[in-house]
């Protein structure tokens, strides 16, 4: 027998898992809350975010807990700080629907937690330092965030800091906003959100184990499926938003306006190809086994199971 770090349990078992706890989300909110292309729907809500978020649940009491025992063992009264959850999976797998359907439903737990959402786009480089440095061309790779800024935000939220800024980037403007912030002040969770969340630390020049972001995780998710069904969804996710900004003077995607629809899927194949497919391979996908939770989805972009790592 071959131990394995995971549990894995197919939906149906899955959903058998959870109790009958009333999760309240309306068709509007649903919709809202969905990315391009992604079907999600309350049958998902029910039988795989339903005891998702009881999991997190049980885990936050937990954590909860040991903060009292730890304090009562070294005779100190440090406040608990915040929970903090890492989603982590490939462009277009729908982390950021994930991360903001878990969102709204750990706000509904008892006391009605503040939970705040972030993404790490806001610690990508500005496109004029991307280009400075030659590597405009790849960015989400590792090297084209502000690590060092990323985890002093991460160190400083979980030791407690009642007010962490964070840059904020600009999808339609594809780059970093000059002079604006957001303001973490005090979550009672936060959900940090990004493609690399789960890298490993990096040694340093003196030889030492430097810190990652994710050993400030106090959980974490990874969104997991085929490559081909990704390159898929990203492809049509492409053509969506090429259609969305025809008419339009302004956004990224206004430069995509006089394509044709061939060309325009032709285009995001070569985006793939070159970019987020090897990102993906080279980068993304072998963190996936530091995940707390892997949410492995199928071809129609629904999750079909799920592993929990028990070691």
């Amino acid at each position: 027998m071959v131990a394995h770090p995971y549990v894995t349990l197919q939906r149906a078992r899955w959903a058998a898992l959870s109790d009958q706890t009333s999760i309240r989300l309306d068709a509007e909110t649903l919709d809202r809350l969905r990315g391009i292309g992604d079907p999600t729907n309350q049958t998902d809500i029910a039988e795989v975010y339903r005891p998702l978020t009881q999991l997190l649940h049980l885990t936050m009491e937990n954590a909860g807990r040991l903060n009292e025992e730890r304090n009562s063992f070294l005779r100190v009264n440090e406040a608990r700080t915040p929970f903090v959850i890492g989603i982590a999976g490939s462009v277009a797998v729908g982390k950021s629907t994930v991360s903001r359907l878990l969102q709204e439903l750990l706000r509904q737990a008892p006391g009605s937690p503040k939970v705040d959402l972030i993404t790490t786009d806001g610690f990508l480089y500005p496109n004029a330092e991307l280009a400075r440095r030659g590597i405009l061309d790849r960015k989400g790779f590792p090297y084209s965030y502000d690590r060092r800024a990323l985890l002093n935000f991460v160190i400083d939220v979980k030791s407690g800091l009642p007010r962490v800024e964070a840059p904020v980037y600009s999808h339609s403007k594809y780059d970093i906003v000059s002079g604006e912030k957001l303001v973490i002040s005090s979550p009672d969770i936060l959900i940090i959100e990004g493609l690399n969340v789960l890298q490993p630390p990096r040694v340093e020049r003196d030889g030492r184990m430097g810190l990652s972001v994710s050993d400030f995780f106090d959980f974490s998710v990874f969104v997991d499926a085929a490559e081909e069904h990704i390159k898929g969804w990203f492809t049509e996710r492409f053509l969506e938003l090429r259609r969305r900004a025809i008419g339009k003077t302004e956004g990224f995607f206004v430069q995509f306006q006089t394509m044709s629809d061939d060309e325009a899927r032709a285009f995001a194949h070569q985006v793939w190809n070159e970019i987020n497919g090897p990102n993906l391979r080279h980068n993304i996908a072998p963190t996936k086994g530091r995940a707390t939770a892997i949410l492995t989805k199928g071809a129609d972009h629904r999750i079909t199971e799920i592993s929990i790592r028990k070691v």
